[in-house]
């Protein structure tokens, strides 16, 4: 099922690097809808626009916003570029890029992996807000991200990424796959994380979807699994992997509902290395449910372990005055999700700036676990 319809601009309401967010007329009523001028050219008030409007004709997640395919113009549309490779590939919008292995190939082709490097696996694109915050606040210098495909394509439709950049709490940012509008562009995820290291001069990078993420009740019908990958690409370029997690005690379907089921599959059974895992400190029933699920799933057995105080990643995301949510819900609705998420970007931070326990944990001892 495809939904194409015609409006017309009626308001340039937002703009941020590679998107603009307008009010248009469709069908007699007002609307939302996002443009990405790199694909669409320059608009303004008055064009005639073909919309997209098959996700919210289907009620599906999009914030309730269409999305341009095109401006019609009587003038051809012909954008300038250097690149050639081309990601969106064979759809109508294909669009060519100057990627990283174009522009740096003799520096990346020269690295010897990422030396140690703190990659963090994040299942969820609302989670790397919280992350690259913990990450600075526990002494990272440079936070780079790393956007794959396998949810949005257009780097662009993030406004955490943004917001997180004005807030100077993260410091570069790259698109991979078929994902495009990154600072940077990779063919691969191994290419990307090279490039954060050796181009964007991370010491921490952090790793997840773009936002739209796909999830069933079935095992493995979820995109989350990707970060099983990443954290087998960190390890396998001489990174530190570390792991996210996904909690929720707010989430209404039981099987995300304490440590979510693809956290579970992600480390027993598409993680095929040793990873820091980053336990939220938690107290009472809350604490005891998440360890208690852990090591149901032979967890600890496999991976590092490692409770860490989250908290710092709120509290910096509130001093910068940027709000994320997940699901709907924001961190006074499900504070665990988003406490774990930040216990990874500290844990991260304080390994790359080799605070002493935390170099000890990451590289050497396996650390006390609650009884």
């Amino acid at each position: 099922m495809i939904a194409l319809r015609r409006g017309t601009v009626l308001t340039i309401d937002a703009t941020r690097v590679g998107a603009v967010e307008l009010t248009v007329d469709l069908e007699g009523a007002p609307a939302r809808a996002l443009a990405y001028p790199d694909l669409t050219g320059p608009l303004v008030v008055g064009d005639s626009v073909i919309l997209n409007t098959t996700a919210v004709d289907l009620g599906l997640g999009t914030g309730g916003v269409h999305f341009v395919v095109f401006v019609e113009a009587d003038d051809p549309l012909v954008l300038p570029g250097d690149g050639r490779i081309m990601k969106a590939r064979y759809t109508p919008l294909q669009v060519a890029v100057e990627t990283v292995e174009e522009t740096h190939r003799e520096q990346l082709e020269a690295s010897r992996g990422l030396a140690g490097t703190p990659v963090v696996a994040a299942p969820l694109h609302s989670m790397v807000a919280h992350v690259a915050a913990g990450a600075k606040v526990a002494g990272a210098s440079r936070v780079a991200y790393v956007m794959t495909d396998h949810a949005a394509l257009p780097g662009a439709l993030s406004r955490s990424v943004s917001q997180l950049r004005e807030a100077g709490l993260l410091d570069g940012f790259i698109t991979t796959g078929q994902a495009f509008g990154g600072d940077l562009e990779a063919i691969s995820l191994w290419s990307a994380l090279v490039a954060a290291k050796e181009i964007l001069e991370a010491d921490v990078i952090v790793v997840a979807d773009g936002p739209g993420n796909v999830g069933t009740e079935t095992r493995w019908g979820t995109t989350a699994l990707d970060s099983g990958h990443a954290l087998n690409a960190a390890e396998g370029l001489g990174g530190r992997p570390v792991a996210a997690l996904r909690i929720s005690f707010a989430d209404p379907r039981e099987r995300h509902r304490g440590v979510s089921h693809h956290s579970i599959s992600i480390l027993r059974d598409v993680c095929l290395v040793e990873a820091n895992v980053a336990v939220p400190a938690l107290e009472g029933r809350e604490r005891h449910d998440v360890w208690a699920a852990l090591r149901e799933a032979g967890l600890e057995k496999r991976h590092r372990l490692v409770e860490v105080i989250g908290r710092p990643a709120i509290d910096a995301l509130r001093e910068a005055g940027v709000g994320v949510t997940s699901m709907g819900r924001s961190v006074e609705d499900d504070p665990v999700y988003f406490l774990a998420a930040g216990s990874a970007g500290v844990l991260a931070g304080r390994m790359a700036a080799r605070s002493k326990p935390y170099r000890d944990i990451a590289r050497e001892a396996r650390p006390n676990q609650p009884g």
